[in-house]
């Protein structure tokens, strides 16, 4: 939108109102503020939603891979060729078996629930998840036969254990007595406590050997499932088509997708229901601009006939409101991003902050289940919202720019 010099000129002097149009100057600048906070709010929501959803996706697939090959009856017999025949499957990066199996452990009087997963050593030591997010101890003391665990600290804080603690896992599948089966409780020392920063995850995972897995649940040689990862998490299904009539006999296939359906399900439709309501924010706020634009041609009916009479043509004078409303919006706009990004970048402590005025805690792991806070900024997200406010605040300008324009001098002056 080009102005030329006397149209900038009477834009500056209607952006700057004088000292009898103090209200406008009110209502301007209140637009300017709710712009402000309604594009801070939406940036601010939109990248802690795609930083919730983006760690939750990371956490969640890098202990459970992007699928699993689950043996019919909890167990997978033939697992070398299921092995093999994954690794060989173009698109697939990683094919890593494991044992899992729900159980119980107890130290010092207590019991909780607990995951146990046996995995190769090495496979333990290269886990993405598990690497650096040992808080006490270390995965290197995890060898076959030596008894030693890796347990979650939350589960550490539940069952008051520490590294070189013995807990014991109990499990069901016991030696059978003429009074029935006994219970199989064996002794584990705790050799590293981690936290990956999923709750569930921290709460309940203890993390050994395979073989010691095998020996705990008297499995044998077979395992429960292959977890298997893949070049595209979003193409895992076209990707494993030809794993999944190879292992239709031994066992079935499941993707991620499949496994945390409802979940991540969830999270789109909350993710659509926030940025529907936080752009009409931005809506409202704009209708504020309208109202100020409205009542500053009010105010301004003199001046625009005078202008009229003296030469100046309908389009610059729809030039001049729109550039003032555009101005207020386009301010607005750029403030509230920096205020967003600010936010973002102390979002640990302004949760921090909040639960101290409130004295609540504002965000617990044990409802949301990751530790922290996160947030992850899309540019192009972004600078879509910017658009979007900067259009609600164009189309806003056109009605009181097309009042203006279309002021009759000749009305207005008559008795003047």
């Amino acid at each position: 939108m080009l102005l030329s010099r006397y149209e900038r000129m009477i834009a500056r002097r209607y952006l700057l109102p004088g000292r009898g149009e103090a209200f406008i100057a009110l209502v301007a600048s209140i637009s300017l503020v709710a712009v402000m906070l309604g594009v801070a709010a939406l940036v601010i929501v939109m990248s802690v939603m795609n930083g919730f959803r983006a760690e939750l996706f990371d956490k969640i697939v890098g202990l459970n891979g992007h699928a699993v090959v689950q043996g019919y009856g909890g167990q997978l017999r033939d697992w070398r060729q299921v092995l093999a025949d994954a690794k060989a499957t173009p698109g697939v990066t990683s094919a890593t078996p494991l044992v899992e199996q729900p159980l119980m452990a107890g130290y010092s009087g207590r019991v909780e629930a607990v995951i146990v997963r046996g995995m190769n050593v090495p496979d333990i030591l290269d886990n993405p998840t598990l690497n650096g997010k040992v808080v006490v101890g270390s995965l290197n003391s995890l060898k076959p036969g030596s008894g030693t665990i890796a347990i979650g600290s939350r589960l550490a804080q539940s069952l008051g254990a520490t590294q070189g603690s013995e807990i014991q896992l109990i499990s069901p599948q016991g030696p059978a007595t003429p009074f029935g089966t006994v219970p199989r409780i064996v002794s584990y020392t705790v050799g590293a406590i981690f936290e990956v920063g999923v709750y569930d995850y921290d709460k309940a995972f203890v993390v050994m050997p395979m073989e010691d897995a095998q020996t705990l649940l008297l499995m044998g040689d077979s395992v429960g499932m292959i977890e298997i990862d893949t070049v595209d998490p979003d193409r895992v299904r076209e990707i494993l088509k030809p794993l999944t009539e190879k292992i239709v006999r031994v066992g079935e296939l499941t993707d991620w997708s499949q496994m945390n359906a409802q979940l991540f399900d969830a999270l789109k439709v909350d993710r659509l229901v926030t940025f529907t309501v936080l752009s009409i924010l931005i809506l409202v706020a704009v209708f504020n601009i309208l109202s100020s634009l409205i009542m500053l041609v009010r105010a301004k009916t003199r001046d625009i006939a005078i202008l009229r009479t003296m030469g100046a043509t309908r389009g610059g004078l729809m030039r001049i409101f729109m550039t003032v409303g555009t101005a207020i919006g386009g301010v607005g706009i750029g403030a509230g991003l920096v205020l967003g990004f600010i936010v973002l970048m102390y979002r640990q402590q302004v949760v921090t902050f909040l639960g101290f005025v409130t004295g609540q805690q504002i965000w617990d792991p044990s409802m949301r289940y990751l530790t922290d806070l996160p947030a992850k900024t899309d540019p192009v997200e972004v600078a879509g919202i910017a658009a979007m406010a900067f259009l609600f605040s164009f189309l806003a300008t056109l009605y009181p720019a097309y009042k203006a324009a279309s002021t009759d001098p000749v009305q207005v002056l008559r008795y003047e």
